[in-house]
């Protein structure tokens, strides 16, 4: 009977230690941070995830906006964080290209560890519905004959918007103004609201307005059309050759953040993206899923880190 007893508490001291960790999963908080601020995709796309992965994996996951300083004061708070898989950082790849234009407390690439490059969106240059552009050459036209009065508002300073801007502009000999934005919807609002000509953003954050008809698209900075918008013209078949402007979004954690707590956290935001729910409202945002993680992502990210900076040369762009 003794060996009875012996298993039984053996069995009922595994019960207990099972219980407990189930219970300290259950009580986890993630807190994930939005560097921009509400209403612009990093926020939908980080929304999106955040409820899947809590209503799957039996934590709870946050989101916390953040903006500020063009998304540095976000990131910099996840830089300082505790490497514990507990703060993360919900971000578009603006952020390899912020802190090669104005002083950073971190790095890029070196300060955090790579999770899941998780979807992109086309970038895509709108007007107002009213406006009387209906095309590109109709826009630098008037640009030509008004120099320094028309304007372009779009996440930054110092976005690839902004640089997508600085090549069309000068490809085109205008004078135009870039208003930037500490987000893609207050810039795009601004459109709406007829203070700037024209603006520059992901298709998640103009793609509603467009079927609205409160917005007219002139071009997409991809190098194929895309399928939400057929009958839109590149800007490289609008002359500017091989325009392409990336728009993508990925979650990082803080540098030293261990191995098994990234792979976790990689498999939950995977799983995230091949939901059919997940999917399917990506998609009606013209979000695309990508996953590529862990160390393919990071070899990703030092890739663009290295284009952006030379991109950001040959703009003359000039840090602030």
């Amino acid at each position: 009977m003794n060996w009875l007893k012996s298993g039984f508490v053996a069995c009922f001291a595994l019960l207990m230690l099972c219980a407990q960790a189930a219970l300290a999963q259950s009580s986890r908080t993630i807190k994930l941070i939005v560097p921009v601020p509400p209403g612009a995709s990093t926020d939908f796309v980080a929304r999106l995830m955040a409820e899947y992965i809590s209503r799957t994996n039996g934590v709870t996951m946050v989101v916390e906006n953040r903006p500020g300083a063009s998304g540095m004061i976000g990131t910099e708070s996840v830089a300082r964080a505790a490497p514990d898989g507990n703060t993360l950082l919900m971000t578009a790849n603006t952020y390899l290209l912020d802190a090669q234009t104005r002083k950073a407390n971190y790095h890029p690439v070196t300060s955090f560890e790579p999770i899941c490059f998780l979807v992109h969106s086309p970038s895509v240059f709108v007007v107002y519905s009213a406006s009387p552009y209906r095309k590109l050459e109709d826009l630098f036209n008037a640009a030509r004959a008004k120099p320094g009065e028309l304007s372009m508002a779009a996440v930054g300073p110092g976005s690839t918007f902004q640089m997508g801007f600085g090549t069309f502009t000068r490809e085109a000999n205008v004078n135009m103004i870039f208003v930037p934005f500490a987000g893609s919807a207050p810039a795009v609002n601004a459109a709406l609201g007829q203070h700037v000509t024209s603006a520059f953003s992901g298709y998640a954050v103009v793609a509603e307005h467009i079927k609205a008809g409160t917005l007219r698209a002139l071009a997409v900075a991809t190098l194929k059309r895309i399928d939400p918008l057929p009958e839109v013209p590149t800007f490289d078949e609008s002359g500017f050759k091989n325009l392409e402007v990336d728009n993508w979004f990925g979650v990082i954690a803080p540098e030293k953040t261990p191995k098994e707590t990234l792979t976790q956290l990689s498999s939950w935001f995977t799983a995230a993206l091949q939901a059919p729910d997940v999917k399917a409202r990506l998609a009606i945002q013209g979000l695309y899923p990508v996953g590529i993680c862990g160390d393919e992502f990071g070899a990703y990210v030092r890739k663009r880190y290295d284009d952006y900076g030379e991109a950001l040369r040959a703009s003359g762009m000039k840090p602030q």
